[in-house]
C-alpha cells in the first residue's frame, strides 16, 4: 500500500544522471501522455495520445514507425500463418506450435478479434499520412525530425481487445480475468545504432524505447486495475490503494479515472476486473510489493470442479482449493520480501518504487514494474520478476537476442528460486503453462551456484534441455532471429537454456567469482543502454582480464559442441602422465580433479590458449597445478606431475560439470587397484 506518496518523475533525476555516466551510446527518449475510455461491455476503447519524441541520435528521420501488436489478432496474420505452419510440424509426437495459439486466431469472429485503428495522427499539429502494414504503422513525414531536435506527435486511435491468445487479451477461461491489457496502444518503434526496429507481431517479444508514461484510465466503477506505474490518486480510487484511514466515498458516476505515472520505462502494462483482490507488503527501504488476483468465488470453484482427479485428491472440498489458492497469493508477497535482498546482493539494486505481480495473461509475461501470470507459482514469479534486471533495465533487443534475456533471467532466476527454498525450506514450483523449458524443483543446491563438488547444480536441467536439442539436431545458432527458427522447440531451448548454461559456463571458464563481478558490472555499466552481446563479452573481458571473444564466436555463432575425454595414462621417469583428447570442435579450459588412493587431491588447470588468462583457484582446499595452455589447433594434450601411476584411485574432466560436454561418459576414470 502506498502510505501518504505520491510519486511522480521527478523522483527519477538521480537515475536519469547516473545514466549519463554509463558507456556513451546515445539513446532516443519518449514521453507518452495517454488518456482511454475502456467500455467494458463492447470491449473496446478510445484513447488519445500525446508522444514527445526526441532524437539523440545524429541522423535526419525521415519517417517514423509504430507497433501496432493487437492487429496480429486476426484471421490470416503473420502470427496466425506461422503458428499454423509450425503446426504442421511433429516434434516428440506433439504439433510444433504454441499450445496457446495453435490455430485459434484463424476462427475469432468480429466480436473477438484484435485491432488498432488510427483515427488521425499529426507530428507538430500537422497532419501525417500513413501506412498500416498489419502490426506496424509507417509513418513518411512531412518534415524530417533533426538530430538532437524534439517533436510531438498527437494520435487519436481506437482499440478492440482480443480473446487472451498470447499475452494480452480478455476472458481467459483459465484465470476468469477480464482484461490483461499489454501491447494495447500504438507504441513507437525503436530507433538505435543499427537504425529502425519495425519488427511485426509474430510470436517473440519486444524492443522499446525508454521514456516517462503518464496513462488516465477510465473503466467502469466495479474494475480493479494493477499494472505499470505508480497511482497518482489512491484516495479517490481505492481498492487497497489508498492510505491508511482514508475513508472512500461510492463514486458519484458508473466510471472510475485511475492516473498512473511511470518513469524510464520502456513499456506500460495493466490489467482489470471487478473480482480482483489486492494485497501488499512494503520492504523497509524498498518498494512496495504489490499482489493482485482473481477472487471469483464462482470461477474457482469452476476450476475445482474441472481439476484432474491426481490434483483434485490433494483438497477435500471445493473450500478447501479456494483457501489454499488464497494462501498461495499470500506466499507470492511474502517470498519477494524474502528473495528481494540476496537478488540485489547479486544483481543490482531495484530502481522503482514499485513491484506487482498480477494474475492475467496466458503464462508468465513480464513488463516494467510488473508481471502477468496465470497462477501463483512462486518459481514463475521469481523468473518474471528477474526479468527486471535484465530486460526492463538493460533492454537488449530480444528479436536478436532472446538468450541475453530469457537465458540470463533463467539463469539468475533458478539461484533465487533456490535460496528461497534454502531458507524457507519449502518448495517452489513452476507453472506448467509457459513459453520456455518448465523448470525442476531443486532443493539445497544454493551452493551449486559456485560449483563446488558434490552439490546439486540449479541449472541441471538447463544442461539436460541443452544436451537434448544437440541430440536431436534440431539445434539452430543464438545469432538466429527469433522469429526466425524453424522450430518453437529450437527457439525455447536456445533462448532459456543454453542462455542460462552461457553464464554458468562462463563461471567454470573465469571462475564463479569473477562471473558474479561481471554481471554486477554489466548491471552497474549498461543499464538503460540496450547493451548487445559484444558489451557484454567486453565487459566480462575487462572483470576477468582475459580475450572471451573466442567464447562467443563458438556458442553463440556456432552450434559446435565441447567433447573432451581422457585418452591415456602411462608413468615415465617416476611421473604419470596424462593424456587427454578433444572429440568435439569448441575448445575448452579444462579442470582435470586426480583423486590420490590417500585421499589427497590435485586439480590441473589446463587453460585454453586463446583466453591469454587464466581464471584464479575457486577451491583452496585443493592443491592446484596451473599447465601451459592448450591450443585449439591441437586434438590432444599431455601433463604430467610428481606422483607414481599406482597412487592414482580417480581422475575426472571437469568435475563441477560446468563445461557442456556434450559426452560425459569419458570424463571420468576410476582405476581399479
Amino acid at each position: 500500500m502506498m502510505r501518504n506518496k505520491i510519486y511522480t518523475l521527478g523522483l527519477f533525476s538521480l537515475l536519469t544522471a547516473t545514466v549519463w555516466a554509463q558507456p556513451d551510446r546515445w539513446q532516443q527518449r519518449v514521453k507518452y501522455t495517454m488518456d482511454v475510455a475502456m467500455n467494458v461491455t463492447t470491449n473496446r476503447f478510445t484513447g488519445k495520445q500525446r508522444l514527445e519524441y526526441t532524437n539523440n541520435s545524429p541522423d535526419t528521420l525521415k519517417k517514423v514507425f509504430y507497433h501496432l501488436y493487437w492487429n496480429a489478432f486476426q484471421p490470416n496474420s503473420m502470427m496466425d500463418n506461422r503458428s499454423r505452419v509450425l503446426g504442421q510440424k511433429t516434434i516428440n509426437k506433439k504439433q510444433d506450435w504454441d499450445s496457446r495459439v495453435r490455430d485459434r486466431i484463424q476462427y475469432l469472429k468480429e466480436d473477438e478479434i484484435g485491432y488498432q485503428k488510427i483515427i488521425s495522427l499529426k507530428l507538430n499539429g500537422a497532419a501525417q499520412k500513413y501506412n498500416v502494414q498489419e502490426t506496424i504503422l509507417e509513418v513518411p513525414l512531412t518534415q524530417p525530425i533533426l538530430p538532437h531536435a524534439k517533436v510531438v506527435f498527437d494520435m487519436e486511435f481506437e482499440a478492440q481487445v482480443p480473446l487472451q491468445i498470447r499475452r494480452s487479451g480478455r476472458d481467459n477461461p483459465t484465470t476468469g480475468v477480464r482484461y490483461s491489457m499489454s501491447q494495447w496502444y500504438p507504441k513507437m518503434c525503436e530507433y538505435d545504432y543499427e537504425g529502425w526496429h519495425p519488427t511485426p507481431y509474430v510470436a517473440r517479444e519486444f524492443y522499446g524505447v525508454w521514456g516517462d508514461y503518464e496513462v488516465n484510465i477510465t473503466i467502469d466503477k466495479n474494475y480493479m486495475i494493477g499494472g505499470t506505474g505508480y497511482l497518482q490518486n489512491p484516495n479517490q480510487i481505492g481498492f487497497g490503494y489508498q492510505d491508511a484511514g482514508v475513508r472512500m466515498a461510492k463514486p458519484a458516476g458508473p466510471t472510475l479515472t485511475w492516473r498512473f505515472v511511470a518513469p524510464n520505462v520502456h513499456d506500460f502494462m495493466w490489467a482489470a476486473d471487478p473480482e480482483y483482490t489486492h494485497l501488499t507488503r512494503t520492504i523497509a527501504g524498498g518498494p512496495v510489493i504489490h499482489v493482485i488476483y482473481n477472487n471469483d468465488d464462482a470461477h474457482l470453484r469452476k476450476v475445482y470442479d474441472g481439476l484432474a482427479a491426481d490434483k483434485k485428491k490433494d483438497f477435500a472440498t471445493a473450500d478447501a482449493y479456494i483457501k489454499d489458492f488464497h494462501e498461495q497469493w499470500k506466499r507470492v508477497a511474502d517470498a519477494a520480501v524474502i528473495v528481494l535482498p540476496f537478488i540485489e546482493k547479486k544483481f543490482g539494486a531495484y530502481p522503482y518504487k514499485q513491484y506487482t505481480f498480477i494474475h492475467g495473461g496466458d503464462g508468465g509475461m513480464e513488463y516494467p514494474m510488473g508481471t502477468l501470470i496465470v497462477g501463483p507459482s512462486i518459481s514463475t514469479a521469481i523468473h518474471e520478476w528477474m526479468h527486471t534486471w535484465f530486460q526492463m533495465m538493460l533492454g537488449t533487443n530480444e528479436s536478436l537476442y532472446p538468450w541475453m534475456d530469457e537465458g540470463f533471467t533463467s539463469y539468475a532466476a533458478s539461484l533465487v528460486t533456490n535460496y528461497y527454498q534454502t531458507v524457507t525450506n519449502s518448495k517452489a514450483t513452476e507453472s506448467e503453462v509457459g513459453t520456455g523449458p518448465r523448470k525442476k524443483v531443486l532443493v539445497d543446491s544454493l551452493a551449486g551456484s559456485n560449483s563446488f563438488v558434490g552439490k546439486a547444480n540449479p541449472h541441471e536441467d538447463a544442461y539436460d534441455n541443452y544436451f537434448g536439442l544437440v541430440a536431436s539436431r534440431l539445434e539452430e545458432p543464438l545469432t538466429t532471429h527469433a522469429d526466425h527458427y524453424e522450430t518453437n522447440i529450437a527457439y525455447g531451448i536456445a533462448s532459456y537454456s543454453k542462455g542460462e548454461v552461457f553464464m554458468e559456463q562462463l563461471g567454470y571458464i573465469v571462475g564463479a567469482q569473477v562471473r558474479d563481478k561481471i554481471l554486477l558490472d554489466y548491471y552497474n555499466q549498461w543499464r538503460f543502454k540496450h547493451p548487445n552481446v559484444n558489451d557484454f563479452i567486453r565487459v566480462a573481458e575487462k572483470a576477468s582480464d582475459m580475450k572471451l571473444d573466442w567464447y562467443r564466436e563458438y556458442w553463440v555463432n556456432t552450434t559446435k559442441t565441447i567433447d573432451y575425454g581422457i585418452d591415456s595414462l602411462w608413468e615415465e621417469s617416476g611421473k604419470t602422465k596424462i593424456r587427454l583428447r578433444r572429440l568435439g570442435n569448441m575448445p575448452m579450459p579444462i579442470d582435470v580433479l586426480i583423486t590420490f588412493k590417500d585421499g589427497s587431491k590435485l586439480m590441473a588447470y589446463i587453460p585454453q590458449y586463446s583466453m591469454f588468462g587464466a581464471k584464479p583457484v575457486e577451491d583452496a582446499s585443493i592443491p592446484r597445478n596451473v599447465y601451459e595452455p592448450w591450443k585449439w589447433t591441437h586434438p590432444q594434450y599431455t601433463f604430467e606431475f610428481n606422483k607414481r601411476l599406482t597412487d592414482l584411485k580417480v581422475i575426472e574432466i571437469d568435475p563441477s560439470m560446468r563445461m557442456a560436454d556434450v559426452e560425459r561418459s569419458n570424463n571420468k576414470l576410476e582405476i581399479p587397484w
